[in-house]
């Protein structure tokens, strides 16, 4: 078996926190992930605080292969990303001369103020995410991949970052619906989810269009034999409570 690549994302900005501002970005990173190989483990949300940020990236980028953050790379006083993780990472910050380059190319020597230059601080020695269609730039460092926290430019620098990415080997799954509730299902679901120790069973209710509860369970694995045993073994399980699926 391949080895397994792990990711986990820091999501930082007090909006998030506040409920002023929705998160789209974790599903969107979860789910790309999970279309190259790389298996999510732990997302966190931070305040825009220095001291939470450095300890939410050094918890994860201890633990996982890859650690995504989200916001905090804008002009405003409060997006201190960069320099959290600068100091994360025990190196210094400083203009990137070719941010500011650039910087100079879009905007005029009266618009170019301290704000804007803010966005142009790059940490020693990472690696730019950049593009022609995106202004201030993510990095990398380490195995730290800063994003941006607007959805549209996150996305355009997950495309990217991502081809330079390790990857694993995709995790496959199917799903059945049950035609049950769970709490019918879950004595029988245990003993399968034993009986199939190398694929993954999950279990998510929902309202039929009748508003009736179900349930549609999802099974998951990286060898598809194994993926086509455990299917079969929920079918027959539900064949033997006399459900149609």
């Amino acid at each position: 078996m391949s080895e397994i690549i792990t990711a986990g994302i820091v999501v930082i900005g007090d909006e998030i926190l506040s409920g002023r501002t929705k998160d789209a970005n974790i599903g969107f990173i979860a789910e790309y992930l999970t279309n190259i190989g790389i298996d999510l483990r732990e997302v966190r949300v931070v305040a825009d605080d220095e001291a939470a940020i450095i300890e939410a990236l050094d918890a994860l980028r201890q633990r996982y292969t890859y650690v995504f953050s989200t916001g905090g790379i804008g002009p405003t006083h409060d997006d201190i990303t960069a320099d959290a993780v600068a100091k994360a990472f025990g190196v210094g910050i400083d203009h990137h001369p070719e941010v500011v380059a650039r910087f100079r190319e879009r905007f005029s020597e009266a618009e170019l103020n301290e704000a804007r230059l803010r966005m142009a601080r790059i940490p020693d020695g990472a690696e730019l995410i950049q593009s022609a269609t995106i202004l201030a730039p993510g990095f990398k460092i380490g195995n730290v991949i800063v994003l941006a926290g607007v959805p549209s430019i996150m996305q355009a620098m997950m495309d990217i970052v991502a081809p330079k990415l390790k990857s694993g080997v995709r995790m496959l799954s199917e799903s059945i619906r049950a035609n049950a509730r769970e709490g019918d299902i879950g004595g029988p679901l245990r003993a399968l989810a034993k009986a199939h120790p190398d694929a993954m069973i999950g279990s998510y209710p929902f309202l039929d269009d009748d508003k009736k509860p179900n349930t549609y369970l999802v099974v998951r694995s990286r060898d598809p034999e194994k993926l086509r045993e455990a299917v079969e073994g929920v079918r027959q399980m539900l064949t033997a409570l006399q459900v149609p699926h």
